[in-house]
């Protein structure tokens, strides 16, 4: 950006204001410009004069208790003109009740604690956190990947799904709306047989690729590097994002393998809520971004989109063959691939997946449903955390259950979100019939499953949330799954027949499978807890435990 984005401090006591000045100036002064004011009417006023010259505010840090209006308050009121700004209370310790309080009431994004000395670990974390996810959301004059094509087509939906999944910044351009496309079309020939296009930064245009295409055009990592690895860790979850950190750290030559994007089924939440450190909330992309930034960090590799389709073993080698017919040796494996979104069958649907109908939050389509009316199919929290989501573009969203309410598959935090929220509306005991619509979704039958009526409704998308299906088909026979096709570790092989493949002498460790050498971790394991933080987890521990198999190598 051609100026300095500007962090703006507001503080009527004098003496704290020149502190929390000094301080900010000292970190930030080379990267960010630094405005100081002791009246919070003068800082509204400066607000609306700097957005009139089209400046970019990144961080708002103002003091609770100010004679013309509280902190909280001033906060709430810059977000109507700077809304991804980030916003910082400063406060007492008195105070600290009504600062928790406008996390939820304000969404603010942190409170800090007077006096924040030393800067070093009580201020500067927390505000590099802040600009760095502001920083994220950012996006100046573009200049990048643009992506063009009709809105709710099933190919423009995978290429945008791709890039937004692999944390690449694009710019959508509607051939039906945006004179820019258009023009771009005209210039260079193209017709609707064309469409999707994506327009590289270097201006080379490629007609209708497919996520490997632009995999190999963005210069991701197409072949392993290593002869032999400790660790290939397969899928790029949570639990595969935690193993490949501390199996970078720990000093193991360490393979990363997925076969879509970091973050998978979470890295499509918009919003993941109860996870440990973070009160205000974060998307499943933000959490994929800082993982894989982590785990790259510390010299892990990284293939995607690759898929591994069968496991071969050579003595006490793992030897994985991958989509790509190139194949992979390694001393131990974990398997973190996780689970897929299980597909409704009704008629019309599977014909329309990707063209109105989608499975997960779908965050790069949210925007094309604004002003619309669009269905949410679940009960389930992450159904919840999509109704939310796209409750902030759409007119209106119906969330359709067979079940009474939501009490019993919905945390109370979101069932109380949802009763707050005005334009989202909840179906009981109704279902999907019939899906309609030529080449992307119109309408969707909605039946009564108690009196058996069934109403049309016009319906620009759906998303659904029925479940999910463990991704384990393609294991080998010897990797003992249960009768829902989850992988077993541990204690819970005891009483099964897997000693004809287990030739140790000991037993299984906890996370190991009937493979020696082969461990399963997060959602993919028989008896896990579906959650982003044992996720985790399950992903370090399984690195603790690889340790303990290769010393016995």
């Amino acid at each position: 950006m051609d100026k300095k984005p500007i962090l703006l401090l507001v503080d009527d006591d004098p003496q704290v204001l020149q502190a929390v000045k000094r301080d900010m100036r000292n970190q930030y002064k080379k990267e960010y410009k630094i405005l100081a004011t002791d009246s919070a009417n003068e800082a509204l006023d400066l607000v609306t004069e700097l957005r009139n010259k089209g400046d970019e505010i990144a961080l708002f840090l103002s003091d609770q208790r100010m004679p013309e209006m509280q902190g909280v308050d001033f906060l709430e009121k810059v977000k109507a003109v700077y809304p991804n700004a980030g916003r910082v209370l400063l406060t007492a310790y008195s105070d600290t009740d009504a600062a928790i309080k406008s996390i939820n009431d304000a969404q603010i994004d942190y409170y800090l604690l007077k006096p924040w000395d030393p800067p070093e670990e009580k201020l500067y974390p927390v505000i590099d956190d802040i600009l760095s996810e502001w920083h994220a959301k950012f996006q100046p004059t573009f200049k990048g990947i643009r992506v063009m094509g009709y809105p709710f087509s099933k190919l423009s939906h995978d290429i945008k799904d791709f890039l937004a999944a692999n944390l690449i910044p694009y710019q959508w351009l509607d051939v039906t709306k945006d004179e820019e496309a258009q023009q771009l079309v005209a210039n260079n020939n193209l017709t609707s047989a064309d469409l999707p296009v994506v327009v590289m930064e270097d201006g080379n245009i490629i007609r209708q690729p497919a996520p490997t295409q632009l995999a190999s055009n963005l210069g991701f990592h197409e072949k392993a590097k290593e002869e032999v690895y400790d660790v290939v860790i397969i899928g790029a979850g949570p639990a595969g994002l935690a193993a490949a950190v501390y199996g970078g750290s720990e000093g193991l030559k360490t393979l990363l393998i997925e076969k879509k994007a970091p973050g998978g089924q979470a890295g499509t939440s918009s919003r993941i809520e109860n996870y440990l450190g973070f009160p205000k909330g974060l998307s499943g992309q933000d959490l994929a971004r800082r993982a894989i930034t982590q785990a790259t960090r510390f010299g892990i590799e990284f293939l995607n989109p690759k898929s591994v389709n069968h496991i071969d073993f050579v003595d006490k080698y793992k030897v994985l063959t991958l989509d790509s017919g190139e194949t992979v040796k390694t001393k131990s494996v974990v398997l973190t691939t996780g689970v897929d979104y299980r597909k409704l069958m009704t008629e019309g649907l599977p014909e329309l997946t990707g063209a109105g109908v989608y499975y997960g939050a779908a965050t790069t389509e949210a925007n094309a449903c604004k002003d619309s009316h669009v269905f949410v199919v679940g009960g389930g929290n992450s159904a919840g955390q999509g109704a939310m989501y796209l409750s902030q573009f759409s007119k209106q969203v119906s969330i359709l259950i067979r079940r009474e309410d939501l009490s019993s598959t919905m945390s109370q935090y979101l069932i109380d979100q949802i009763d707050a929220t005005p334009n989202i509306d909840l179906k009981p005991f109704t279902q999907i019939v019939k899906g309609i619509g030529d080449e992307k979704l119109e309408s969707l039958v909605i039946e009564n499953m108690k009196t058996k009526e069934q109403e049309t409704y016009d319906a620009r998308a759906v998303f659904i949330f029925i479940g999910a299906k463990p991704y384990t088909d393609w294991l080998p026979e010897n990797v003992n799954k249960d009768e829902k096709g989850f992988v077993i570790t541990g204690r819970d092989l005891n009483g099964l027949d897997f000693k004809k493949y287990w030739k140790e002498d000991r037993d299984p460790f906890l996370l190991e499978t009937s493979v020696p050498g082969i461990f399963a971790a997060g959602d993919v394991r028989s008896g896990a807890m579906n959650r982003v933080a044992s996720a985790v987890g399950e992903g370090a521990m399984s690195i603790s435990l690889v340790h303990k198999y290769l010393s016995e190598y």
